[in-house]
């Protein structure tokens, strides 16, 4: 099968080397605990990295993560392969791995567009939203929401208002699987060399509608709850799936825990237009829209143009975001401590 038909693009197309006789490209379409499965010209095969790539990695980050392209060497009769290299990202969707540890998991690499999916039941939260439309924005995949579960709302109006005012520039698209709507205004994101993640939380119809998009069931699925209309999990690993009809999407589980991993002041901007637009008009520029006079942040609060709950996830994100910076500091010296002592311990090596 042609590497279009895996998403492969312009871009990679530039960022792409030079290969050795005994090396290909390839997409890794899934991952299995230090395994995964590519996807090449000449077909399918379970890979591991090799030791060189292995004692140069500086974290979990340089692995291959789904999404990836990478170069390779094939073993058809063994239906194994070696991955030499991961090619540059143009975009990945990160977030601090679930525990207490200060670690990057990277969720999807190499996407066009993030379908962030909210369902119009019992998921519907907009606070979660702007959590991922921040994420999304610092992704480099351009983000567009999709509120699923149509045939279930019955005040689909207002939500779409709700959404419309924290999602800024960002389209918004009413899906129903069941009820078969939406399918078109989807087609502009998908086709050949187009890479697209679903991204939201367990049972708002993800997997559901990835088999809508194929044409057959390729994620199994399980009804919704007839206690509160929530579906239930079961997305278990994220996998890359290939559309009939060309191009990709990434299907992933759902997420309990969506903690910031890294996030630019342009990403929060992205997310939060209409408090950074109020605080350009504060007439003290290093305002910190407590109890500063002539404050147009708290203005907009005392007479309901802003409300507080949407000012309160804002400084939560903030808050959010000082702190993993702080902590990624911290990670980025002892990463650069350790680079140095292999160093030095590889030149005493060579010169015993």
């Amino acid at each position: 099968m042609k590497l279009e038909k895996y998403g492969w693009n312009q871009y990679i197309e530039k960022c792409s080397l030079t290969l050795n006789h005994d090396q290909s490209f390839g997409r890794v379409f899934s991952e299995y605990k230090g395994q995964y499965k590519l996807m090449t010209e000449q077909g399918s095969y379970l890979a591991e990295v090799t030791g060189k790539f292995r004692h140069q990695a500086n974290g979990r980050e340089d692995f291959p993560a789904v999404g990836d392209w990478v170069v390779c060497r094939e073993r058809p009769s063994e239906h194994k392969a070696a991955i030499d290299r991961v090619l540059p990202r143009f975009s990945k969707f990160s977030r601090k791995a679930a525990g207490s540890t200060t670690v990057e998991q990277i969720v999807a690499a190499n996407i066009d567009t993030a379908f962030l999916v909210m369902a119009l039941n019992h998921d519907f939260n907009v606070r979660r939203l702007e959590r991922y439309l921040t994420m999304a924005w610092d992704s480099g995949a351009n983000p567009v929401v999709l509120l699923s579960k149509a045939d279930l709302c019955a005040d689909l109006d207002a939500k779409v208002a709700s959404v419309q005012e924290v999602a800024f520039g960002v389209p918004i698209i009413t899906v129903s699987a069941i009820a078969d709507t939406g399918k078109e205004q989807l087609g502009a994101y998908l086709g050949e060399g187009k890479t697209v993640v679903f991204l939201g939380s367990s049972g708002v119809g993800k997997s559901t509608m990835t088999n809508w998009l194929c044409g057959e069931i390729i994620q199994k699925v399980n009804a919704a709850r007839a206690d509160d209309d929530r579906g239930r999990h079961t997305t278990t690993s994220r996998e890359l799936i290939v559309l009939p009809n060309g191009g990709v999407i990434i299907d992933t589980p759902g997420m309990r825990e969506l903690q910031l991993w890294t996030a630019s002041e342009d990403s929060l901007d992205h997310s939060f237009t209409d408090i950074e637009t109020l605080a350009v008009r504060c007439r003290f520029r290093d305002c910190s829209h407590q109890n500063e006079p002539g404050c147009a942040v708290q203005e907009a609060l005392n007479t309901g143009a802003l409300s507080q709950s949407r000012y309160d996830s804002y400084l939560k994100l903030q808050r959010e975001l000082a702190f993993i910076r702080r902590k990624n500091n911290v990670q980025e010296r002892l990463k650069e401590k350790a680079r140095w002592k292999k160093i030095h311990k590889a030149i005493r090596k060579k010169h015993e």
